[in-house]
């Protein structure tokens, strides 16, 4: 190769390495909007507003959390699955991604594997199985005791179809060898203003949204799904502990970029927000309202993903959970 013609050519290579380094630099250009699949005050939309006033202040633009509810979430998805692969649309979600994506496998506009990109994970939480004071039960076993001797009568609240309560209702069910009807709702404290009621019988409940109601009283806490107690509940024994041994499930929150960002974005984007995820006050508040602060690489948020997907396949099937 002529010498000058070599130069021009790392000339040119030089000139695409600066300017991916620059617009690497310059992210973001504008506000980032940030997804969440439920209401206002629903445990993934309180670990997304704890997260992202520290990501409008370590970027100086704006940081917006748009609430968009519906059955599973699918129309948060397919706002992040449509758009721009350039990092300012994000979504930040629970393992209802995983549980919707094998609910409605096939009839989904969106690829929930090919269309989206692990950035980090925040978050592991356990549920918490909570009824209204007014229905008399006091532990597992007396609800395990009821759902039988009512057969198929009683009915339990969730935040979606596929979403994670739904799927740990589930799995409760498969578990104590119950029936019991599932009422879907648009988020967390729709549940539990109706588990509170009356209304409907029980709802495994994220701790995040949970707790408060738990500490005051006006919902009764028989347990919770993780091998461990939660920090924020230390008096409320596990489901195994209270009468089912062996049960657990932890759910997790993290955020997702459209599917086709360039891996350097990602990784700015688990980078600057696992920092954020490991800022003490970040951990303690998390913490306080139940869960436990957990970033992770890009690839490896995508494998739990993933593999969960394949899961909660196989446990929609065990349940008979289907959506026509």
């Amino acid at each position: 190769m002529k010498p000058f013609l070599l130069q021009a050519l790392l000339g040119l290579a030089g000139v695409a390495v600066a300017a991916a380094a620059s617009a690497q630099a310059t992210y973001p250009t504008r506000p980032i909007r940030i997804v969440v699949p439920f209401t206002p005050g629903s445990a993934t939309d309180i670990i997304a507003r704890v997260v992202s006033p520290r990501m409008a202040d370590r970027w100086g633009r704006p940081v917006v959390v748009d609430n968009r509810p519906s059955a599973g979430g699918i129309i948060a998805f397919g706002i992040v699955a449509d758009a721009a692969p350039d990092g300012h649309t994000l979504l930040v979600t629970g393992s209802n991604f995983a549980g919707s994506a094998a609910l409605y496998a096939g009839k989904l506009p969106f690829d929930p594997v090919k269309d989206f990109s692990g950035v980090t994970q925040f978050a592991t939480t356990p549920l918490v199985l909570v009824v209204g004071p007014g229905l008399g039960i006091k532990s597992v076993k007396e609800l395990i005791a009821l759902a039988h001797e009512k057969k198929g009568q009683l009915n339990f609240a969730s935040t979606g179809l596929g979403s994670g309560p739904h799927y740990g209702a589930e799995l409760f069910k498969l578990a104590a060898g119950i029936g019991a009807v599932h009422v879907p709702y648009r988020g967390s404290p729709e549940t539990l203003t109706d588990v509170m009621s009356g209304r409907v019988h029980f709802v495994l409940s994220p701790v995040l949204a949970a707790s408060p109601l738990v500490r005051s009283g006006r919902v009764v806490a028989l347990g919770v799904t993780t091998p461990y107690r939660a920090q924020a509940l230390p008096d409320v024994p596990t489901i195994a502990e209270a009468g089912l041994p062996g049960f657990v499930y932890q759910g997790w929150y993290g955020m997702l970029a459209q599917g086709k960002a360039p891996r350097k974005l990602v990784n700015l984007l688990s980078g600057e927000v696992g920092k954020i995820l490991d800022m003490p006050e970040i951990r303690e508040r998390i913490a306080n309202q139940g869960a436990a602060a957990q970033r992770s690489t890009p690839e490896a948020f995508d494998k739990l993903v993933h593999e969960e997907i394949v899961t909660r396949t196989k446990v929609w099937k065990a349940a008979g959970v289907k959506v026509e």
